[in-house]
């Protein structure tokens, strides 16, 4: 895409300093809150992020434990994230299920071992740094994203069953529980 940098003469009451020139018209940004478009005023901008952040807050304070997780994550990720549930309390039958970070997980003497995500396109699985970077290869072999502490998959491509197991012991033992 094709940017060009217009300096303007005469900054706007919200201190902006630049605008850009783009194929799909003009935006510009500065020191408050950056608009994302000429036409839109920074009165706009202040309404959709006041607008966000209450589906924010409205979504994820109901979240007390797995099972309201599961519910309110969206329909297609929710066989994978029960199968992903099932699978680490088996692994760790001792673990106390908890929510932390608005993410279900599995708590082991303070430790956060495991835990799972669903975002818009993917979820994920999150566990200790150890258990990534010892099982990188099995990860890499099976086609799935990772990084230093998660991986990403989709219900088209979940992680395999003995892979979730493998990391999940990996993270036990580099949790030192």
């Amino acid at each position: 895409m094709l940017i060009r940098q217009y300096p303007t003469a005469t900054a706007p009451r919200d201190r902006v300093s630049r605008i850009w020139a783009t194929g799909r018209g003009l935006l510009i940004a500065g020191a408050a809150r950056a608009c994302r478009t000429i036409g839109s005023t920074l009165e706009q901008e202040r309404a959709k992020s006041v607008t966000r952040n209450r589906k924010r807050e409205t979504s994820m304070a109901a979240i007390t434990d797995h099972d309201a997780y599961i519910a309110a994550a969206p329909e297609p990720f929710q066989p994978s994230l029960q199968r992903l549930r099932t699978i680490l309390s088996r692994v760790l039958p001792d673990a106390d299920e908890i929510v932390a970070y608005n993410m279900p997980g599995f708590d082991i003497g303070g430790t956060v071992v495991a835990s799972y995500a669903a975002f818009s396109k993917q979820c994920g699985l999150y566990l200790l740094p150890g258990a990534i970077s010892d099982l990188a290869e099995d990860i890499a072999a099976a086609g799935l994203k990772a990084t230093k502490t998660g991986i990403t998959f989709s219900p088209r491509k979940p992680i395999p069953d003995d892979l979730v197991e493998r990391l999940v012991r990996a993270s036990r033992e580099d949790a030192g529980v």
